[in-house]
Parts: structure tokens; C-alpha cells; sequence
């Protein structure tokens, strides 16, 4: 199949090649024919499957014939770096359409924002910047036709439910096609889709789960040998753009920092940067000029890398839908990836829930040439060697195994081991 058996205009169609897409993803397959009827969908898919073209070239295609300068379609998106990663494809895809598209979110002047607004077709928001808008009265939302909230459950993650339910207050409620998008569905996302969505198709692409180009592993460590661990790990993989996760801003700001001084070219992105340099710190990475970004989740979602080759988890995710998200970074458009994570004794819990939503033991690794036995003092900083793009560490591995009538028994997800795992058994590359 090809993109020209959905008969998009031929602005539309002509935006399709220009952007370089010949073959439909299957999210891309199967939703737009439903979009392109009407109906409201909720589509389900692992991020880097292409649900952004998905959506966005039926609203392309319904609004090109339409009258021009009044909002048409309205995306919601639940960070700055997703919006704007939607803005720029609706931009890409709709470039022979002469349809105008107004990005909307906040840390950034307001007054360019309105003006845009008196033109647009089509508005990508982030909540609460839209709800100034809405009660400054500079956005009319009266002719939308179509609503879509894409990372639905990233949107609930971050507590914008208040906010959408009050925007869903001044967008029309007949004659209105809602879309919802999502990489994972849980159950209070549902319920929502239930109460905004009209007889809905569900478009569901495989298991919300990550892509099958990824692999993965953890590394077990104390807590005060993360940095050094990571340094080591870093010096020893052959790599070409490496996402690293923190918990927090401030560890993220401070690992960045620690990662230059060890020789890394790498930057941070988290939510105490302006705008300005959360796109400078983006852009650079997305060039190459930094080869690290390290990150808190606010980057788990919009950031549309393709030769991400790794994803470092400093600091488990909180939750296994969050680890989906971001491993979901790398392994993008079919090409392979992997998704490293750092584990401590406190880590278990989620481990667990980690492996059951993967369906499968997450393989332990550990470092043949690392000392797990340093005291907090040590935390070597700086790299012992520089890093080879042709080198990896040599590792060990270990199945943990559980306790039955006195017999080891291998366990179906209980595979964390709170120690490292050391000696001469078999080796293989990570």
C-alpha cells in the first residue's frame, strides 16, 4: 500500500512526497481511512509509529476545501517539545496547502501568539497557555471541527485533566470529530475517552509496549556509583546519540554538567530552562553538536530523534508506562536501539512491574572492569579511557532465580538482583 490509495487532495498528496513518505505505517493504515469518514477514533500505538501523520494529514485533507483564517482543527499536546514537533509536520506535510498552522504554549510572549491566532486553520496547544487565551479571549473556537489530544496519558501523567475538561467547555459538542491518541491506555485515560468520544473506532497497533527494535538491559549498582557507573558505561559502548533520564531538574542540570567535565559533549533539558534554551539545548542534540542530552521526562515525549542509539536510565521511571515512553526514544522508524537502565536495592518494585509489562526477564548486566565495592568517596569523574566507537564492555550475565520448597526455580518476572553480579562466567556484549 501507498499513500495514494487514501485519494488525498492533490496539495495534500504533494506535501506526502515532498516529505519523503512513500508506505503508510500500520497506525497510519488503518486510522486514516476512519478519520477520513468522520468518525471518532482512539488510536493506540508505540511512539515513533507515525501517529502524528496519522491525524494529521486527514485534517490537512478536510480543511484544504474549507473556509480559510477560521480554526478548524485544534491538537493538544502536553509539552512544549511535542507541540512544536507536531507544529513542524503539520508545517511539512500541509506546505502546498496554503492552510496556516499557530503554535501555542507558554514561556514564551504571548502577543506573536495572538496575532497568529486571527489566521490560523489549525492551533497546537499546550493546556494551560490555551486556557489564557480562552479566558483573554483572543482564540475563537467556535467553527472547530476537530479536536485531537495526542499522549493522552502523558496529559493525565501531568495533571492537565482540570484543564482539558475546562477547554472541552468552549470547543462545539455537536458535530465535533474528537481523536485520542495514546502509546499506553490505562484505565482512568479510558474512561475519559468514553466520555469525550462518540461511538468510537479503536485503532490499536500491536501491545503498548516497546518497540521489538529495542533491547534491554539493567545494571545494578549502589546509589553513590551511578555517575561513575555511567561514566565507565559511556566510555566502553559504541554509541552515536544517548538520551539519559534523571528523576529530577536538578540532577539532571548536575549530571549534565558532570558528563562535560568527564570529556562528554553533552547538554541538559529540563523544566527550569527558558524556551530559548530548551530548544537551543534540543536542536544542538538533535544536529549532533552534542552527542548526550540528559533529561527528565519532560523529554520522554516530542523529542523525534531518529539516530538515537541508546537510552540511559539514570534513574528508573516511576512507573512502567513511563519506561515505555522513554525507551520508546530509541529504535525508531525500524532501526534498532538500546535501552540501558541503573537499578539500585530500592529499585525492585518497579523491576518487577518493568518485566511484566515487557512480558519477559529484562536481562542484568554488570561491568567486568568496574569496582562495585568503592566507597561513597570514590566517584571518579573523569574518563580512564577515551571513548571508542568501536569498543564494548565486556559483561556478565546472571537470570535471577526464585526460592520454591527449597529449590531455585527460575521466576517469571522476578528478576532483579539487588547486587551486582560478578566472576568468570559467560560473557557476551551488551
Amino acid at each position: 500500500m501507498n499513500f495514494k490509495a487514501f485519494s488525498f487532495h492533490a496539495a495534500v498528496e504533494e506535501g506526502v512526497g515532498q516529505a519523503g513518505y512513500v508506505t503508510p505505517t500500520p497506525i497510519q493504515e488503518q486510522a486514516i481511512p476512519e478519520i477520513m469518514k468522520g468518525r471518532d477514533v482512539m488510536g493506540l500505538a508505540q511512539t515513533g509509529t507515525g501517529k502524528t501523520a496519522a491525524f494529521g494529514l486527514p485534517i490537512l485533507n478536510r480543511l484544504i476545501n474549507g473556509p480559510r483564517g477560521k480554526i478548524g482543527a485544534l491538537i493538544i499536546a502536553p509539552t512544549r517539545e511535542l507541540a512544536e514537533q507536531i507544529h513542524g509536520e503539520i508545517m511539512t506535510l500541509g506546505r502546498r496547502t496554503r492552510l496556516k498552522s499557530a503554535l501555542v504554549y507558554g514561556g514564551v510572549g504571548i502577543n506573536p501568539q495572538i496575532q497568529a491566532l486571527k489566521q490560523a486553520d489549525i492551533v497546537v496547544a499546550c493546556p494551560g497557555r490555551l486556557l489564557d487565551h480562552i479566558n483573554r479571549r483572543t482564540v475563537d473556537l467556535s467553527k472547530l471541527g476537530i479536536l485531537v489530544l495526542d499522549e493522552a496519558d502523558q496529559m493525565f501523567d501531568m495533571g492537565f485533566f482540570p484543564d482539558i475538561r475546562r477547554i472541552l467547555k468552549h470547543v462545539p459538542q455537536k458535530n465535533r470529530q474528537t481523536l485520542l491518541f495514546s502509546a499506553t491506555m490505562p484505565g482512568d485515560i479510558r474512561k475519559l475517552a468514553n466520555e469525550i468520544l462518540l461511538n468510537p473506532i479503536t485503532v490499536q497497533i500491536g501491545i503498548t509496549a516497546p518497540a521489538e527494535t529495542v533491547s534491554h538491559a539493567m545494571f545494578p549498582v549502589s546509589q553513590h556509583l551511578k555517575t561513575a557507573l555511567l561514566i565507565k558505561l559511556l566510555g566502553d559502548t559504541s554509541t552515536r546519540s544517548v538520551l539519559v533520564f534523571t528523576r529530577t531538574k536538578s540532577r539532571a542540570k548536575s549530571l549534565g554538567e558532570k558528563l562535560s567535565r568527564a570529556g562528554y559533549c553533552s547538554t541538559s533539558l529540563q523544566g527550569n530552562l527558558s524556551q530559548v534554551r530548551r530548544q537551543a539545548a534540543l536542536s544542538s542534540f538533535r544536529t549532533g553538536e552534542f552527542k548526550i542530552l540528559v533529561a527528565t521526562d519532560i523529554a520522554a515525549r516530542g523529542i523525534d530523534v531518529s539516530n538515537i542509539s541508546h537510552v540511559i536510565n539514570y534513574d528508573i521511571p516511576a512507573t512502567p508506562e513511563a519506561y515505555i515512553h522513554r525507551v520508546g526514544r530509541t529504535g525508531r522508524a525500524q532501526r534498532s536501539g538500546e535501552a540501558f537502565t541503573l537499578v539500585t536495592k530500592e529499585d525492585a518494585r518497579i523491576v518487577s512491574a518493568i518485566n511484566k509489562a515487557i512480558g519477559s526477564c529484562v536481562e542484568q548486566r554488570t561491568l567486568s572492569n568496574f569496582n562495585y565495592d568503592a566507597p561513597c568517596s570514590v566517584q571518579p569523574e573523569r574518563k580512564a579511557n577515551a571513548p571508542s566507537n568501536h569498543s564494548r564492555p565486556m559483561v556478565t550475565k546472571k537470570t535471577a532465580r526464585t526460592r520454591t520448597n527449597g529449590r531455585s526455580k527460575k521466576g517469571a518476572f522476578a528478576c532483579f538482583s539487588p547486587n551486582p553480579v560478578r566472576g568468570s562466567g559467560r560473557q557476551s556484549r551488551p
